[in-house]
């Protein structure tokens, strides 16, 4: 596995080895040996799975303390542009974004740490995505930021985005900021 450093700091793509031949490939999804790197020596405690049609947009999602959670997350099929958000009030990247396409075709991965914002939009039909997570879902510790806010100015890829009410009912990024402390 290759490690990738974006400019937010934390933030990892991973590129796996990919190993192929007439049959099709294989290539290692997870390393605990490679991800050595995660803060405190944190476990992955559970695993998601979402399937979608092209141009769904989920996020703006995060947990709060005490149940904040990094998250490592690929696309099994089809293809989703990843979108997070660092909302680490220390970062020297507070409230800025990275975007990076992950699909069946690059099997790029990321690990996103605590303190981020996360949320991607299809670009294909029948997209697999999966995330393992170092806490388990802990819904009143749930936060929604609005996929549109404008003071992030994410370009989410899509025309016309397919969102659940709990998205549209998000919070704009500035009462984020004034609520929460990360």
């Amino acid at each position: 596995m290759e490690i990738i450093e974006t400019h937010i700091k934390d933030l990892i793509l991973i590129k796996p080895k990919i190993f192929g031949d007439s049959r099709g490939y294989f290539f290692e999804s997870y390393n605990e040996q490679t991800l050595s790197f995660l803060e405190n020596g944190e476990k992955f405690v559970q695993d998601n799975q979402s399937l979608s049609h092209k141009n769904v947009v989920r996020g703006l999602h995060m947990q709060l303390a005490p149940h904040t959670q990094g998250k490592f997350v690929r696309a099994i099929t089809g293809a989703v542009l990843d979108v997070v958000v660092d909302a680490r009030k220390n970062s020297a990247t507070y409230g800025k974004h990275f975007s990076v396409e992950l699909n069946a075709d690059n099997n790029l991965m990321m690990y996103v740490p605590k303190g981020f914002l996360h949320g991607f939009t299809t670009l294909e039909d029948n997209t697999i995505f999966t995330y393992k997570c170092t806490d388990f879902y802990h819904k009143a510790s749930e936060i929604t930021v609005m996929w549109n806010d404008s003071d992030l100015n994410i370009n989410w890829g899509c025309a016309e985005p397919i969102i659940s009410d709990k998205d549209v009912n998000g919070i704009s990024f500035k009462e984020f900021t004034e609520k929460y402390s990360i």
